[in-house]
């Protein structure tokens, strides 16, 4: 009876670690930390346990004629910005996703990364080097279908 009741507990819980990885599962519009317009859209997927997050579309015409990403350094450097992984190997730890990295494209820097939900449609995303204070936070919005 104590094996039945530890093997409910272990699904239950897994369950719910599972409902945490899919509920950040999608779509998501980037918004300008200066500007306030929005960027792009990068869906956000689970690969092996980790989460990634690539570009799907680009707002700015402006942008779209910078193709490649020519300040990126190694796998990146001169890949299409279009279909970028973005978002590197995050993993869920105390309410929030981190142990990964950010890439800025624009500026080709990979940064560390931590991102949190602010609500069920909204995430607070930081990059930083070194410590979480020396970094920039966005907030990106939920694509609703």
């Amino acid at each position: 009876m104590k094996n039945f009741l530890f093997c409910i507990i272990i699904f239950i819980f897994s369950n719910v670690l599972q409902a945490q990885n899919l509920a950040i599962v999608g779509k998501w519009k980037t918004i300008d930390d200066e500007t306030g317009k929005p960027l792009s859209i990068i869906e956000i997927y689970e690969k092996h346990n980790k989460i990634y997050g690539k570009v799907i579309e680009i707002f700015n015409p402006k942008n779209k004629k910078i193709p490649k990403c020519e300040k990126c350094d190694g796998e990146d450097k001169n890949k299409p910005i279009l279909g970028l992984v973005v978002i590197k190997g995050l993993t869920w730890e105390k309410n929030e996703y981190t142990n990964g990295k950010i890439l800025d494209p624009k500026h080709g820097k990979l940064y560390k990364c931590s991102i949190s939900f602010e609500s069920k449609d909204k995430l607070k995303v930081r990059g930083y080097i070194g410590v979480e204070l020396l970094g920039r936070t966005q907030y990106w919005e939920r694509v609703k279908i």
